[in-house]
């Protein structure tokens, strides 16, 4: 009875607007940073990515987490491809990522097995068919997999000056990388598998370093609207704990761990849940620096106007 009296009410969220979280995610393809403002060609990473992909094989973006790696690639990619998803393609490398995954390989039928190209394969192919545009292979995580082996072949063709040059695949087919792909690249320079990207990609992409960027974050945070006095002691210790990075790499934080920070409520949560495990992992050896950069931490949310109880003198006996 009581329901027939309520109204139909149809839930909208946000994603359905097309303003939430997955429909950003979406935009922005493989950047991290899903809410983060579109970039254009004059932003000066862009510009330099844009130039050096007219250089080189391929730009490795190489930096600690939350440098804005990924961001970066995604709206370099962009820029490139003319702002058209069709010709930008996203793959996340990792520990079992092989050659079949990223070239070509076997899946299964009802009578057997047929080949499928990978996305490097396919994006090839897309590019050779289309000259008059560029078309973009980014990859996250380059240094999560084994890059000669999953590259195979091709990886002495991704060099510039051998792009058009034909040459064959495991399975015999003949391919040529064609001059208007590129590839971006993402990487943790404090991976294990680094050593052998940088053995394969030395001579063949260019390399540019994202560090954790007080300046970016002073913006960052202006643009939240995070009040001053606050956002100059994040800023204090962001700076902070970044001095320990030269000596322990694992120290680094990048200014993208706080993009979504505006207020204490907020850095609460990014402590709490990200950034607390960071410094543990980071100084698990070392208990002193460890503490002292927590206290600076708690430090930041204590007001110059309250008085702790710890500072008042008690008093007792008579007039108490």
């Amino acid at each position: 009875m009581l329901e027939s009296l309520v109204p139909s009410v149809r839930e909208i969220s946000a994603d359905d607007l097309g303003i939430g979280v997955m429909a950003k995610a979406t935009s922005h393809g493989g950047s991290s940073a899903p809410d983060a403002p579109e970039a254009n060609s004059d932003n000066p990473v862009i510009r330099e990515v844009v130039r050096l992909s007219s250089l080189f094989g391929g730009v490795i973006f190489t930096g600690p987490p939350g440098t804005s790696k990924s961001y970066y690639a995604a709206e370099s990619a962009r820029v490139l491809a003319d702002g058209v998803d069709d010709r930008v393609r996203f793959v996340q490398f990792h520990a079992s990522y092989q050659y079949e995954d990223f070239m070509i390989g076997f899946v299964p039928t009802t009578n057997g097995f047929k080949e499928r190209p990978g996305p490097f394969l396919e994006l090839v192919r897309a590019a050779d068919t289309d000259r008059e545009h560029t078309y973009v292979l980014v990859i996250d995580e380059l240094s999560r997999a084994d890059v000669g082996r999953v590259f195979g072949e091709a990886l002495t063709y991704v060099e510039r000056t051998k792009r058009e040059l034909t040459f064959a695949l495991a399975n015999g087919l003949s391919i040529r990388v064609p001059s208007n792909l590129v590839i971006l690249a993402t990487m943790n320079p404090f991976d294990r598998g680094v050593d052998e990207v940088d053995a394969a990609f030395e001579r063949r992409f260019a390399k540019i370093t994202m560090d954790p960027d007080k300046d970016l974050l002073a913006e960052m945070l202006t643009a939240s609207g995070m009040e001053a006095t606050l956002r100059q002691k994040l800023i204090g210790w962001f700076s902070r704990i970044n001095s320990h990075a030269q000596k322990n790499p694992a120290a680094a934080v990048g200014h993208a761990y706080f993009s979504s920070a505006s207020d204490e409520n907020s850095l609460d949560d990014v402590w709490s849940y990200q950034l607390r495990y960071l410094v543990q992992r980071a100084f698990r050896r070392d208990e002193s620096t460890r503490n002292d950069l927590e206290a600076a931490w708690r430090n930041m949310f204590v007001r110059a106007d309250v008085v702790l109880d710890t500072d008042i003198a008690v008093e007792t006996g008579p007039g108490a």
